[in-house]
């Protein structure tokens, strides 16, 4: 969905109108929210975007930085490499000792201190008390400069596992664990960046030497590859003076061979994927590739997946789980990305159930959709549930960080939340239904349906191919 991205918003948000947005009369077409985010942005010599919210309601300060990089920009070959270096990151530097990254920052009583990788960007966060911002932010600058001092390879051998390791925990020993792995495969094509997942393959990570991984490293964590957002209760101009200390000194590198978006895909007709898998029930997934984070058609998939499944009310839950009750579970969302997005619906269906009766009925609630739109109703709902969960993800200073952080790169813009938020708001059934009747297809989208069987691995082992 459009904001899978973040989840984890914004705050010091000034509200206006925004009860109208609830589910009530038309006034919330004409009153939405006047909502700000104070910030300042500005760049450093060495290209690093640094972006400053002042907010003194709470004694903390987050920190978080992104390098723009994720599996979409690894070459051929060398899948798994943003994500193996989401692990690096912590092994030391070299004014950092092995496994000293995590103890200093518990030492202070830091929170939420983490590393996150996506197909798009590796991200990198800690929020810590406000007298000891000054540590963090020099944690955060030795190893962007010296990382490679204590790189070895004993230390990408032991990432190297951990990663596999991580790999097998969440993928291949999980009941339909590789069932996404084999739509990704089937919505991008070979070239395209999004081929592939973002934990990448064993294969490739056996293969990674130490010098691939050193080349990668300085190609894309370099200054001007990054951003740093530092939110809460900090004193602006005590702030800059610190970042130019620790960050400002490290060269500048090459531009590197970030990919760009959009990267539209068109299916050229319908692929079916059966899956045989050792699990209890039945499952069907369609997928289509729609349109990039932040597009148009993006808020409106992201509404009409909520119309399809969220709440008693919603179309799948009402007559896929209670009135014919054939499916456990029903699931729709848009997926949002930097090049290109996934909007996909998952039905676990209920022991003995077909999986081509449950197809039919959810290809008859899409065409219905097609043709009549949604009620005036359903749209209300969504649209109060987008921006109800934008509005009060935002109470965290971490939150407005790493809100601050995706705005900055998908949007170009740090400020554009009111713009956001306006997506919500302009969504109506007329456009709701023009956005399904392009984006989706009926004849051009991916089935994958997942048939229990015994002898077959949990996470499923792919019988026919695209």
């Amino acid at each position: 969905m459009g904001w899978s991205r973040w989840k984890k918003g914004l705050t010091g948000l000034v509200l206006g109108g925004f009860l109208g947005l609830l589910p009530g009369g038309d006034e919330a077409r004409a009153a939405p929210p006047e909502v700000q985010l104070a910030h300042e942005k500005y760049t450093l010599e060495n290209g690093l975007e640094v972006i400053l919210h002042e907010d003194h309601r709470s004694p903390v300060a987050a920190v978080n930085l992104w390098y723009h990089v994720g599996s979409k920009d690894e070459g051929r070959g060398k899948s798994g490499f943003a994500h193996l270096f989401e692990h690096m990151m912590f092994e030391g530097s070299r004014h950092v000792g092995e496994g000293m990254f995590l103890r200093y920052l518990d030492s202070i009583g830091a929170t939420e201190r983490n590393g996150t990788t996506n197909t798009d960007r590796t991200s990198y966060f800690e929020t810590v008390s406000r007298g000891r911002l000054e540590l963090a932010l020099w944690l955060e600058s030795d190893r962007m400069a010296f990382l490679l001092d204590r790189l070895n390879q004993a230390s990408l051998d032991r990432q190297r596992e951990v990663v596999k390791n991580e790999l097998r925990e969440r993928y291949e020993n999980v009941p339909y664990g590789l069932v996404p792995r084999f739509l990704r495969a089937a919505l991008f094509h070979e070239e395209h960046p999004y081929h592939h997942l973002a934990i990448g393959s064993a294969e490739d990570l056996d293969r990674a030497s130490l010098d691939d991984v050193r080349a990668f490293f300085r190609t894309f964590y370099v200054p001007n590859n990054a951003t740093l957002v530092i939110a809460g209760d900090i004193d602006p101009s005590q702030v800059k003076s610190q970042v130019q200390r620790y960050f400002g000194t490290i060269p500048r590198g090459a531009v590197p061979p970030i990919k760009r978006g959009p990267m539209p895909v068109t299916l050229p007709g319908e692929t079916r994927l059966e899956i045989e898998a050792d699990v209890e029930l039945p499952r069907v997934y369609v997928s289509w590739p729609t349109p990039p984070l932040f597009a148009p058609g993006d808020a409106e998939l992201d509404a009409l997946g909520k119309v399809l499944s969220v709440g008693r009310s919603s179309r799948l839950q009402r007559r896929l789980v209670h009135e014919l009750k054939i499916a456990q579970h029903v699931g729709a969302q848009q997926a949002s990305s930097e090049l290109a997005s996934v909007f996909e619906v998952v039905l676990t269906l209920r022991p003995g159930v077909a999986p081509r009766d449950a197809l039919a009925l959810l290809d008859q609630e899409l065409e219905a959709l097609r043709k009549e739109g949604p009620s005036l109703d359903e749209v209300r709902r969504a649209r109060a549930r987008q921006t109800t969960h934008v509005i009060f993800a935002t109470e965290r200073v971490s939150s407005r960080a790493n809100g601050l952080n995706l705005y900055n790169q998908f949007a170009r813009d740090p400020a554009f939340l009111p713009r956001d938020l306006a997506r919500f708001e302009a969504l109506s059934p007329a456009s709701l239904q023009r956005a399904l009747a392009e984006h989706l297809p009926p004849r051009q989208r991916v089935v994958a349906v997942v048939t229990p069987t015994p002898s077959a691995p949990r996470a499923g082992r792919l019988l026919k191919t695209p």
